[in-house]
């Protein structure tokens, strides 16, 4: 049976989502020819071939789409393990709730008021995490709740509840050419630039201006003129001095969901979920 070490499969899923040796490198902290190395060591070891290369490009093979699939499931696994086992010896249980910043339109304020009315209630911990990892966070043990965006967040391998849905908006500096229309469609932002955000891999989202990795650091690069925005409302409205935002006609819904992972059947989970729930009616 051909083995591979978990360290083995972080530096092969680190290339594979970057699908850029020095990124990946980076990314691991570690040389690229190191890296470089490792990776053909693993391909040797298997007998495949994981990576197309070239000067230019790096594209992984059809085996290579598949050990990135399953060794993610794998690396979660291995991580939910340690963690769920050193949370059953935890003398003080307590919940991690992980967001984004900002990324709360508003309810937590209220969900974690209700929660602390329950008699079992325990600590919350609130994590911040980057743009593209809540659900890594969830599947691999590191937060037990966690409030996400879909469509844009992935929640496969995860239960949810809706907990607010709103539209999306187009922020823009204020001297913009669309800037004073009451709102704009998709088609009316084709040409314009727009962000790549952190941590979400090459070819994963729809921007290719300057990478940025909150939302802070988008409208600063929106005031400046260097890209445009589209975000839920609630993450960006009232908008900052010298920008507008406009509704996006014809963009899809954005969804705030509480999410947990679909495998976590903990009291300690079961109860936060229907506190956010009676939060939401008196709301």
């Amino acid at each position: 049976m051909v083995e591979l070490e978990t360290r083995e499969l972080e530096y092969f899923i680190a290339v594979a989502d970057e699908l850029h040796f020095g990124r990946a490198a980076t990314r691991l902290s570690i040389a690229q020819p190191a890296l470089s190395k490792a990776i053909q060591r693993i391909e040797t070891r298997l007998g495949v071939t994981l990576f197309v290369r070239s000067s230019r490009h790096v594209e992984l093979t059809p085996a290579g789409a598949a050990l990135q699939e399953h060794g993610r499931h794998a690396l979660n696994a291995v991580s939910a393990a340690v963690r769920n086992a050193r949370r059953a010896g935890d003398l003080d249980p307590h919940l991690r709730l992980v967001l984004k910043p900002g990324g709360d339109a508003g309810l937590l304020s209220g969900i974690l008021a209700e929660y602390s009315q329950q008699p079992a209630a325990q600590r919350v911990d609130i994590l911040f995490s980057g743009p593209a990892d809540r659900t890594d966070f969830l599947l691999d043990g590191r937060a037990d709740v966690g409030l996400l965006y879909a469509p844009f967040d992935n929640l496969d391998g995860l239960a949810y509840e809706t907990l607010h849905t709103e539209d999306r908006v187009a922020i823009l500096p204020a001297s913009h050419r669309l800037a004073a229309q009451p709102g704009v469609r998709m088609s009316d932002l084709t040409g314009e630039t727009l962000p790549r955000w952190k941590g979400i891999p090459a070819g994963g989202g729809e921007g290719t201006g300057p990478e940025v990795a909150d939302v802070v650091q988008l409208l600063h690069m929106i005031a400046v003129g260097r890209m445009i925005g589209v975000l839920p409302r609630s993450l960006v409205d009232p908008a900052p001095p010298g920008l507008v935002c406009l509704p996006v006609i014809d963009a899809p819904p954005s969804h705030l969901v509480l999410a947990w992972n679909e495998q976590d059947d903990r009291p300690l989970v079961a109860s936060f979920v229907a506190a956010a729930r009676r939060a939401l009616r008196t709301a």
